[in-house]
């Protein structure tokens, strides 16, 4: 293992770990008292802005869903990337899976924050965090092609590749609707924006992202496993991250979205225990010259791979 590369993983966790917790706690004590204004919009768009908090500016839907997503990061994702740190600096292999996985969670929800929030005080830390998660996700990625991953054949292959082909599949149709409608109204419901920026990050990042891992996990390609244990838990923290935003945003309009709340629960819950079977399936790697140590059964078709770097 790269020492080097662990320190660094483990401080960039660890950074994006205090900082996020500070841009989360703001967002949640500074939300304001939820005074808004109708406002049109440079599409012909009449939507309610929030007119006090550190979100003002911003669709007042948009920022009910922000405090929850805010709370959230807080509550849950800020404690997991931080005992990720801490695994992963103490050289645990399925560690630093779970901190890229981390890792991937701030990078898209900062960069989507940097992206979509009204230019305010936040966006100087909204990039920080968006820079350190790249750093962090280079470093870990540096640290674990240094690193052996065996997973036996009770890695859940199929169960990722249903779940990630579904969300992908879901995503897509809803998304799809949603620019199409857009393009036929006169005055497509943006929240203020000028396009469609969510849409843009889903379809053009996390939709291949999710089929490239599926296939390569469903054909036991020793990568797409690897990738597939980082990446389960990025999909496992953004699931009941959105579940949360939507909780917030029912709440705040008084409009219950309960389709949105249920679909994002179950995948989350689905998401956990596929992940819990990818981690189980993790197997001890063998000390290099070491003949103590208990090798692979040879017809237990383990994945042994060594990530090249």
């Amino acid at each position: 293992m790269t020492s080097g590369a662990a320190r660094l993983t483990a401080a960039a966790a660890v950074a994006i770990g205090l900082l996020a917790g500070v841009a989360a706690a703001v967002g949640v004590v500074a939300r304001g008292d939820g005074s808004s204004v109708l406002v049109t919009s440079a599409r012909g768009e009449v939507y309610e802005m929030a007119t006090t908090g550190i979100y003002a500016n911003n669709a007042l839907a948009v920022v009910a869903e922000g405090v929850g997503w805010d709370i959230f990061t807080l509550m849950a994702a800020v404690p997991a990337v931080l005992v990720g740190a801490w695994l992963t600096v103490r050289g645990s292999a399925r560690g630093a899976l779970f901190t890229a996985g981390m890792l991937g969670y701030f990078a898209y929800m900062y960069l989507e924050y940097s992206v979509t929030w009204a230019f305010g005080p936040l966006f100087p830390l909204f990039a920080t965090i968006t820079a350190f998660s790249v750093i962090g996700l280079i470093a870990v990625s540096v640290l674990i092609s240094d690193q052996r991953h065996h997973f036996s054949d009770r890695f859940p292959r199929r169960s990722w590749a249903v779940l990630s082909v579904g969300m992908a599949s879901l995503l897509t149709l809803l998304w799809a609707q949603r620019i199409v409608t857009g393009l036929q109204a006169g005055a497509p419901t943006l929240n203020g924006e000028t396009t469609m920026t969510v849409q843009a990050l889903d379809l053009g990042l996390v939709v291949p992202v999710l089929i490239v891992i599926a296939v390569a996990a469903w054909r036991r390609l020793p990568i797409g496993m690897v990738a597939g244990a980082a990446f389960g838990v990025t999909f496992v923290a953004m699931s009941f991250a959105i579940a949360a935003m939507m909780v917030s945003a029912s709440i705040v309009t008084g409009v219950a979205q309960l389709p949105p709340i249920i679909m994002f629960s179950v995948a989350a819950a689905s998401g956990l225990l596929v992940v819990a079977r990818m981690y189980a399936s993790a197997t001890p790697v063998p000390a290099a010259g070491n003949p103590t140590e208990r090798t692979p059964t040879p017809g237990a078709e383990l994945a042994v791979h060594r990530v090249a770097s």
